[in-house]
This record gives structure tokens, C-alpha cells and sequence, in this order.
């Protein structure tokens, strides 16, 4: 079974010296890396998401986010699911613009005192059959270098369902997600799964790279923490209702945390009870589908 490592690394500046975010635990026992070959792609990409991140463009004073190494391992090059992501991405420039996106998104910018950004110094996206769609965990050689396991198998089945069109976004917004990962925090392990996971699809809303199948709706019963999409348009109602820059004061609180407790850690940020917030958020999404604008 053939296999390849695509290395596409980006020079890094010197990162602060900031306690890395907990890894997400992995979900399997990583195969052994195999031996890799350089090669260089220069398809042009697109439908990869919004968001060019200004700060990049000012002049040589303005600080700027440092850049991980990027890595890209194939498993297997003879997989369908291989033949699908090659052929609708450039892996490195994709990589590149997420990672700026979700610096971007959570962070603002180099020079805003406010935010934290942690000190993540490579991911390493692995291409590889299993089941699933995707997860990140930190690596063996510490937490500050993050691997993102991605199932070739999910990108062969989920492709046929997927118009041409819309697959470079697809693949792009799963990746984002799981970057987001790379990049946030969660109290020191605390945070509640569903917070974690609705701010990495919040930053993918942001992106415009949400499925058409996503929609602002809520269920009788349904938690605040139901995570992903339920989660990341709570998470925007927020950012609407609080001013921009609310997920990123969340974000940010998850850093400050030692451990979440939601009273106090809602409260203090916000004012209010996350129950009594996530109230109100049912009540303007059941107000604007009885409007007929949901």
C-alpha cells in the first residue's frame, strides 16, 4: 500500500511562553508514521472559506500570530478518498488561510492585549482510513504539537452525497474545526464538550463554511450544550446580543479558568445565568419562526 508524508512548513517566529491548551484525548492508537516523500502542489484553490487575516498585510512593526509548521500524511495514496482530497484542495494554502482564520476569529490580533493566543508550534494533518470524520489530539512530543486524524473513508462515502461544488468547502470547514481545536481553551480540561465543540463551529460559521443541512432551530428539552451547530448559533446569538468579540471573551475566559463552574464563570462575563441567556436565545428563534425567518 503506497503511502506518503506531503511536508508543507511555513517559517515560525518565536512563540510566547503560554501553557499550551489540554489536547483533545485521541480516539485510537496512531498507526506509525511512514517514511515520506516531498512533493509540491500548485492547484489553485477555492470555495475555502472567507476571512484573509488584515494583520498579515501590515508593515514589519505590527506583531504578528506565529505560524505552525503545517504537515500533511497520506496513509494511503491508492484510497479514493486521497484521490477525492487532492483533487479538490490545495492542502497547504487550505491550511494556511484556516489557521489564520482561527487566530483570526478567536484571538483579533497579535497586538490585542486582551486575548491569548496559545503557542501551537505544528499540526499535522493524517490522512488515514477509519471511522468517524475527524479528531485532534497533542502528540507524544508535547502538547504544543497537534496532530488532526481525518477519515479517508468519511471523504470517499460522504463525497457522492457532496455536488462538486461544495466540496472544497466541506473539507475545508471539517478542518477548520478541528483547528479551531488546535487553538482553543478549555479550562484546563473542564469546559463542558458541547462549549468546546460549538465554539470550533462557530468559528466554521464564521468562515461561511456551514453545510446547507445547519439551521438556527432548538428542541423542547434541548441543552445549551448540545455542541457543534445547536451550540456555535447559541454562541452567535451572543455575539449579536453582547457585541463582537463576545466568543472570543469566552474563549479567553476558558484560558483564565482554573475550573469551569457555570454560575460564576457565565456571571462574570456576562451578566447572566447561561440557563437564563439560553432562554432567551429559544425565545428569539421561536419568535422569528412564527415571523417565518428562522
Amino acid at each position: 500500500m503506497p503511502t506518503m508524508t506531503i511536508r508543507s512548513q511555513i517559517p515560525t517566529e518565536p512563540s510566547p511562553a503560554v501553557a499550551a491548551p489540554s489536547a483533545v484525548p485521541a480516539q485510537s492508537t496512531p498507526e506509525p508514521a511512514p517514511a515520506f516523500q516531498e512533493e509540491e502542489h500548485d492547484r489553485d484553490h477555492q470555495g475555502q472559506g472567507k476571512g484573509k487575516d488584515k494583520y498579515d498585510d501590515h508593515d514589519g512593526d505590527t506583531p504578528k500570530f506565529p505560524h505552525p509548521k503545517l504537515r500533511l500524511e497520506i496513509r494511503d495514496l491508492d484510497h479514493p478518498g486521497t484521490v477525492k482530497f487532492l483533487g479538490a484542495v490545495n492542502a497547504s494554502t487550505l491550511l494556511s488561510d484556516a489557521v489564520k482564520n482561527v487566530q483570526r476569529l478567536l484571538y483579533r490580533s497579535a497586538a490585542d492585549k486582551h486575548t491569548t493566543c496559545p503557542p501551537t508550534r505544528s499540526v499535522t494533518v493524517i490522512l488515514r482510513d477509519m471511522g468517524g470524520v475527524a479528531y485532534t489530539t497533542g502528540t507524544d512530543l508535547d502538547p504544543d504539537h497537534k496532530e488532526i486524524h481525518f477519515s479517508l473513508s468519511y471523504i470517499a462515502s460522504h463525497i457522492p452525497s457532496t455536488p462538486p461544488a461544495r466540496l472544497p468547502a466541506e473539507l475545508t470547514g471539517v478542518l477548520t474545526h478541528e483547528l479551531v481545536h488546535c487553538y482553543q481553551w478549555d479550562a484546563h480540561g473542564t469546559a463542558p464538550g458541547g462549549l468546546t465543540e460549538g465554539i470550533a463551529d462557530w468559528v466554521r460559521l464564521n468562515c461561511d463554511l456551514s453545510p446547507p443541512h445547519w439551521k438556527r432551530e432548538v428542541k423542547i428539552d434541548d441543552p445549551w450544550d448540545k455542541g457543534y451547530q445547536h451550540t456555535a448559533y447559541f454562541l452567535q446569538y451572543l455575539e449579536e446580543s453582547f457585541g463582537e468579540g463576545t466568543v472570543r471573551r469566552i474563549n479567553e475566559g476558558l484560558r483564565s479558568t482554573r475550573e469551569y463552574e457555570a454560575t460564576g464563570f457565565w456571571v462574570r462575563l456576562l451578566g447572566k445565568e447561561v440557563e437564563e441567556l439560553w432562554g432567551e436565545y429559544c425565545g428569539s428563534v421561536r419568535d422569528d419562526d412564527g415571523k417565518g425567518t428562522a
